[in-house]
C-alpha cells in the first residue's frame, strides 16, 4: 500500500492507495510544535481504525508548503514504517512543463495538483485550490504549466475580518438565501461567498482572454471547492481527492 502525504498550511491530507484505489484517507491540523511521535502516533491510530497496519504500508509519498515541517514529517515516516519518503520537489519526475520564470519558486501543491488535473481530464485545463489561499494552476493542452493566479484564501479571509474588526465575529461559511444582507452574519456571509464566486468567474475569464480560449475545463478542490462551485458556472467539476491522485501518480513515475 501507499501512504500518500499533502503538508498543507492548514491541515496535513494522507490517503491510503492499494494499487490505483484511494482505499482511506485522513485530515489532520499541521502545527510546527507538534512532534515526529505525535504526528506518528495519532496516524497509526486513524489506519487501525480502518484496519490498516503499519506493515501494510510499502511505499510514503509527500508534498508540503511548509518546509519547517519535513524533517518533522521524514522522521516520523522513518520512525514508525521504516521507509524514507519520496519528497515532491526539485529533481523527481513529473512529466510537468514548467513555463515559470523560476520553476524552483512553484509550491509543490500545485505541481501535483497540475499533474493529477492533466492526467484525469486532458487540457487545457484550470484548476481551482480553495485553500489557506485560493489559487489558480494554469495548464495548456501540452500538459505545460503555463503560471499561476494566487488570490487570499476563504477562510483567510474571513480570519482578517473576525480578528481585524471589533464587531465582525467568525462565521460558518454557508451562502446566504440573498446577497443583501439583514444581519451581520448574512451580511458576511454574502461578502464571502458571492466575492469570491465573481472572483472565481472574473479570473477564469481573463484566463480564457488571454490564452485565446472561448471554452477551458475548470476543476476545484479544497475544503470550500463544493459551496463556490454551486456559485459559479465556470468550475465544471469538484475533485477533492485531487491532491492525493496527484501524489499517487507522481509515485508511479519515480518508483
Amino acid at each position: 500500500m501507499l501512504l500518500a502525504i499533502d503538508l498543507g498550511n492548514t491541515n496535513i491530507k494522507y490517503g491510503v492507495f492499494n494499487g490505483e484505489k484511494l482505499v482511506a484517507s485522513f485530515r489532520v491540523s499541521s502545527r510546527i510544535s507538534r512532534t515526529a511521535d505525535e504526528y506518528g502516533s495519532v496516524l497509526v491510530g486513524l489506519l487501525s481504525d480502518r484496519g490498516i497496519k503499519k506493515g501494510d504500508i510499502d511505499g510514503i509519498i509527500f508534498s508540503s508548503v511548509i518546509p519547517a515541517l519535513n524533517y518533522t514529517i521524514c522522521h516520523m515516516c522513518e520512525y514508525f514504517f521504516d521507509i524514507s519518503p519520496l519528497i515532491v520537489g526539485p529533481g523527481i519526475k513529473t512529466g510537468l512543463n514548467i513555463k515559470a520564470d523560476n520553476p524552483r519558486e512553484v509550491g509543490a501543491d500545485i505541481i501535483v495538483n497540475s499533474v493529477s488535473a492533466y492526467n484525469k481530464y486532458g487540457g487545457p485545463i484550470v484548476v481551482i485550490d480553495f485553500g489557506t489561499a485560493t489559487t489558480f494552476d494554469v495548464i495548456n493542452e501540452k500538459g505545460e504549466l503555463m503560471g499561476v493566479v494566487i488570490a487570499p484564501g476563504i477562510k483567510t479571509s474571513l480570519e482578517g475580518l473576525a480578528t481585524k474588526t471589533a464587531q465582525l465575529p467568525m462565521v460558518e461559511l454557508d451562502a446566504p438565501k440573498t446577497v443583501i444582507g439583514k444581519n451581520t452574519k448574512h451580511c458576511m456571509q454574502a461578502g464571502l461567498i458571492f466575492g469570491f464566486a465573481g472572483l472565481v468567474e472574473n479570473i477564469i475569464r481573463k484566463i480564457k482572454k488571454e490564452m485565446g480560449l472561448t471554452e477551458i475545463k475548470v476543476v476545484a478542490t479544497g475544503g470550500l471547492g463544493e459551496i463556490i462551485a454551486k456559485e459559479v458556472k465556470a468550475i465544471n467539476v469538484v475533485d477533492r481527492t485531487l491532491t492525493l491522485d496527484g501524489l499517487k501518480t507522481i509515485y508511479n513515475l519515480n518508483k
